[in-house]
């Protein structure tokens, strides 16, 4: 009953417009004096924190020797007088700007800036945490692509095909697909409302050696990045250079044929910042599966799993004066692989991905509390697939091409009006074109060749009021009003709240109501390589999520995070008949768990723990499970670091995902493939100051395991290297 009061009142809230700008009136009249810190899931200052030149970087903040950081959340060690960062940036640049208008900075409890020991403010997250994962922990995991840093956060399973393969085997954050979270970088959203597999986000697509840290956040984000992020949002943060030029690079090779190149060329002066980086990975995943695998050839080996990428990234930033920063990125890729799917006959088709991301950005300090950022940007995806098909015993030939277009501006105020009330508030224009053609020479299909050209224009308002009553309790409301092409107008609000009950102990909850559109795509063209077909009626999947949650300092080297999640979604979009249709209702409850513990300055530990329980309610499958999203999951490990040593352990349990798609003969679609646990060990021996040798043993105990619908790891398998800093 609950459920459907907050679903009645999310309704009848949207397409009004007029809410948006009461509610922001509202809280100027009835907050005149009351004010928030800077929110680090609101301020999200880290990468202007160089714009002015007569304040150190961060590169030249050095850590204790002691200081052995590991995995993404920071911890206060009282007693060593360690304290671990999590968005320093954040802190550094609220000094900054103060330095720079020749002020002291605000002597509050939120801030407590060192500079002999890099500091931050010992508090806990707000109404929704923010899980990060930083520069170190990602060359501990030796990551050779986004989905691997994502798989070890807390609620994600990561179900792609051996390492940098077919992307669309998925990718989930608690319960919700990768089509349903926003994925930014550096704040500029990157991902396109294309849903069918082959235009999907290419999480393999960024080079590993151009970022900085991971950001996963949910709540107000909603408000703040779009209401599609049903799942939350990824933000990639990438590095800047500084001072003298430096050069990193990498080599590995290993099992399956791997080898991987990366490197980055970064520096700077006293107003300009500079970063070149560029990843090359191939792997032929080719090894024996078992009689029944997916995709097995008659050698009894995994079939056309092979990927090949190219990927390049560069950003330069310019102090134009001690208020003004500009700043330039681009991102391209070239990428050829196999395609695995779980039909049959063997699949053969392949498919070429070819990117161009662009991102411009003006930040300016307009007051002491006042900032404000414009971007522009634009991203082109070329996906095309081909290859033979068997009908009647006969060879055709299919292909399929989607090339999207994508124009994106923003502007994006952060206002902090007095000491307890902050405004983020601002505009986002989204343009969106797509052209897409699809080709068979089965008789059969031929009727269904077309080309399409379509287009999407969105545009949003969006606000976020962060309102501090007192030291102990904050809430946040944010504000969302869209304008789409195809769906008019819509609104989606956010709620949070986060009470301090101790420096020790807080509680939090958040509620948002969100709205994902079909794609283009789904809406107007013919998948060849599955035979599915479009359905221009389809609606969009509209509902809420919301969170509660408790974060603890069990010690001073020890934290917790435990969170209730759910959310619950109508006209969920799924594939009845061979076409794309609204399948109905999905309720999603789940609780996280995340602990991290530094046993000592030189070891730590983490444990995440995840339980999904996401429930069809209406339709053929009332009461299933959605299909590829397992019960449980959990990522626990423990982490050796000094004097350039590492070791890492890294243990993973996986409770099996029900085969919902292209079951096998004999198979059901309410069969769930078997739980498994694995291990990986990396390390690192520093040879000198500049060079290190880097190895990695992934799945340790050997055992083949389904990852997912009958689509098998490798066994065990290894990787060795070389790492370099000059």
């Amino acid at each position: 009953m609950q459920k459907i009061l907050v679903k009645s009142h999310f309704n009848s809230m949207k397409n009004n417009f007029y809410l948006f700008s009461i509610s922001s009136l509202s809280l100027f009249i009835a907050f005149p004096s009351l004010a928030v810190d800077i929110d680090n899931n609101q301020m999200d200052l880290k990468d202007n924190s160089q714009t002015q030149s007569n304040i150190l970087n961060l590169s030249d903040f050095k850590s204790p020797a002691t200081d052995a950081s590991f995995l993404t959340q920071p911890i206060k060690n009282q007693e060593n007088n360690i304290i671990q960062i999590n968005n320093i940036n954040e802190e550094v640049n609220y000094r900054k700007i103060s330095q720079n208008n020749n002020l002291e900075p605000e002597e509050t409890d939120d801030y407590d800036i060192i500079l002999d020991v890099i500091g931050e403010r010992n508090t806990l997250p707000k109404s929704t945490p923010t899980h990060v994962i930083d520069r170190e922990e990602i060359e501990k995991q030796g990551a050779s692509s986004v989905a691997d840093v994502l798989k070890r956060m807390p609620g994600f399973v990561i179900n792609d095909v051996g390492h940098g393969a077919d992307i669309h085997t998925g990718t989930y954050y608690r319960g919700a697909s990768i089509n349903q979270s926003v994925i930014l970088i550096n704040g500029r959203q990157i991902n396109t409302n294309i849903n069918t597999y082959h235009g999907a986000t290419d999480l393999n697509s960024i080079p590993v050696e151009a970022i900085d840290r991971i950001e996963l956040y949910s709540g107000a984000a909603s408000s703040l990045y779009g209401s599609s992020a049903v799942g939350g949002v990824i933000n990639i943060i990438t590095k800047q250079g500084s001072g003298k030029p430096k050069l990193n690079a990498t080599a590995e090779f290993g099992s399956l044929n791997s080898n991987n190149q990366q490197s980055s060329f970064s520096g700077g002066t006293e107003n300009v910042r500079y970063n070149l980086s560029f990843e090359r990975f191939f792997i032929d995943n080719k090894y024996q599966v078992p009689v029944g695998a997916a995709n097995r050839d008659a050698d009894g080996n995994l079939f056309n799993a092979d990927t090949a990428t190219s990927a390049y990234f560069g950003n330069i930033a310019v102090d134009l004066n001690e208020k003004n920063t500009l700043s330039l990125d681009v991102k391209t890729l070239s990428s050829r692989r196999g395609l695995v799917y779980f039909g049959f006959p063997l699949q053969k088709d392949r498919l070429d991905h070819d990117g161009l991301n662009i991102g411009l950005a003006w930040k300016s300090q307009l007051a002491d509390n006042s900032q404000l950022t414009t971007t522009l940007g634009f991203n082109q995806d070329y996906f095309n697939t081909y290859g033979p098909t068997v009908f009647e015993n006969t060879e055709f030939y299919r292909t399929g091409t989607l090339d999207t277009k994508q124009f994106t501006g923003r502007l994006d105020h952060q206002w902090k009006i007095s000491p307890r009330y902050q405004l983020r508030w601002g505009l986002d224009v989204n343009n969106l074109n797509l052209d897409g053609i699809t080709d068979s020479t089965r008789p059969d299909r031929i009727s269904l060749n077309e080309s399409e050209n379509q287009s999407l224009l969105n545009t949003a308002l969006f606000a976020v009021n962060t309102v501090k009553i007192n030291n102990a309790l904050q809430f946040d409301l944010g504000l969302r009003q869209n304008f789409d092409s195809e769906y008019g107008n819509y609104f989606n609000p956010s709620l949070g709240l986060r009470y301090g009950i101790s420096p020790n102990l807080a509680v939090r909850g958040s509620l948002s109501s969100v709205q994902r559109n079909p794609g283009l795509d789904q809406k107007y063209l013919y998948d060849t390589v599955h035979g599915w077909l479009p359905n221009s009626d389809l609606k969009p999947e509209t509902g809420s999520n919301w969170t509660a949650g408790v974060d603890v300092n069990l010690s001073s080297n020890l934290t917790g995070q435990f969170t209730y999640f759910g959310s619950s979604l109508n006209d969920r979009l799924g594939i009845i008949q061979g076409q794309w249709q609204n399948v109905g209702l999905v309720d999603t409850n789940g609780f996280e768990a995340a602990l991290r513990w530094n046993v000592t300055p030189n070891w730590s530990t983490f444990f995440n723990y995840t339980y999904t329980d996401a429930k069809i309610k209406t339709g053929a499958e009332t009461g299933l499970q959605l299909g590829l999203i397992p019960y449980s999951n959990l990522q626990a490990g423990i982490g050796y670091g000094k004097d350039g040593w590492q070791a890492n352990l890294y243990g993973t349990y996986y409770s099996g995902a029900r085969r919902a798609l292209f079951t096998a003969p004999g198979d059901k679609n309410t069969d769930f493939s078997p739980s498994y646990f694995n291990l990986d060990f990396s390390a690192r021996i520093p040879i000198n100051q500049n060079l290190g040798f880097t190895f990695y043993l992934e799945n340790l105990l050997g055992e083949q395991y389904e990852r997912v619908n009958r689509i098998y790891s490798p066994g065990l398998t290894w990787r060795v290297g070389l790492s370099s800093s000059i």
